[in-house]
């Protein structure tokens, strides 16, 4: 019996092996970009460490003051800035009173425009957030960067004024309400972290909570995450938000869709046309190598 198939005919299974990369690449590209634009939802599952967070941000009274270190730069952006987003907002919605800072040059950058996006215009020294005015250096400040890393950390832990004298915009710390009766991790009642990498959670978990008892709980990068995760189990941290989906799990846990839900889709979408192509790619290669086979034994 003669299987062997006619000179220059390539079967089905062939041209599969043999398509385009670029055929590929543009599917993917299309998954990611198109979900964009579709008015869709998909449900967001609630990790522990996500819900643990929230449920300690939860049992936090009204007016709390609440430090958040923002410690990533644009390159990080995609990842961290909606949690940061949704975070604000719902700081804002709680009244918590949110002390800004970075430990990354651009961090508090971030941050302005994380606070812009919630605000709806630049902020200035007052914007106008569900029915309530909310004042610089009363209901929010930014102290700006620092450079010392983990160092400017232990400083914190005995004095703030003496780490940040001088606010982002180069108001001495003195003069801002806010910061009147905060002097070090006693008088703020939670630091979240926003961290792409060093210095970051890690650094926050070691010095402000091991050795200044400062309540903690972190939002990390997917590449980071697993890091500070042994940190989470350990009791050191009151929850995490890892990566893309950390950000859309608080989004739905604060009921504000953003950014983050949105890119969760655009990921699923882009997972499943991925594995779509490994699965038919791994079809094509067996049943091709399979017919090669018949046709030599032929």
């Amino acid at each position: 019996m003669q299987m062997n198939q006619a000179p220059g005919k390539i079967n089905f299974w062939d041209r599969l092996i043999a398509i385009d990369r670029r055929v590929i690449f543009l599917a993917v590209g299309l998954a990611v970009s198109l979900p964009l634009f579709l008015n869709i939802s998909q449900k967001i599952y609630i990790s522990p460490e996500a819900r643990d967070l929230y449920d300690a941000l939860e049992a936090l009274p009204a007016g709390s003051k609440v430090l958040i270190p923002c410690d990533y730069d644009p390159p990080s952006a995609p990842e961290l800035q909606p949690m940061a987003v949704a975070f604000m907002r719902y700081c804002l919605r709680r009244d918590f009173k949110m002390i800004i800072m970075g430990l990354w040059p651009q961090g508090p950058q971030q941050a302005n425009l994380a606070l812009e996006t919630v605000a709806g215009t630049t902020p200035g020294t007052e914007f106008t957030y569900e029915g309530r005015t909310l004042r610089y250096g009363v209901d929010w400040v930014n102290l700006g960067f620092q450079e010392g890393r983990e160092f400017v950390i232990a400083r914190m832990g005995s004095s703030f004024a003496a780490a940040f004298p001088r606010d982002y915009s180069g108001t001495p710390v003195g003069e801002l309400p806010l910061m009147r009766g905060v002097s070090n991790f006693n008088n703020v009642d939670f630091v979240f972290n926003l961290s792409a990498g060093y210095p970051g959670t890690i650094e926050w978990v070691q010095l402000a909570g091991d050795r200044f008892h400062a309540a903690l709980g972190a939002a990390n990068t997917a590449v980071q995450a697993p890091m500070v995760y042994p940190y989470y189990r350990a009791g050191q941290l009151s929850g995490i938000l890892g990566g893309m989906k950390g950000a859309a799990e608080f989004e739905a846990l604060v009921g504000a869709t953003g950014k983050g839900t949105k890119a969760m889709l655009s990921q699923s979408f882009a997972h499943a046309i991925t594995i779509l192509f490994i699965i038919m790619g791994n079809i094509a290669f067996f049943v091709g190598g399979r017919r090669s086979r018949l046709a030599t034994k032929g």
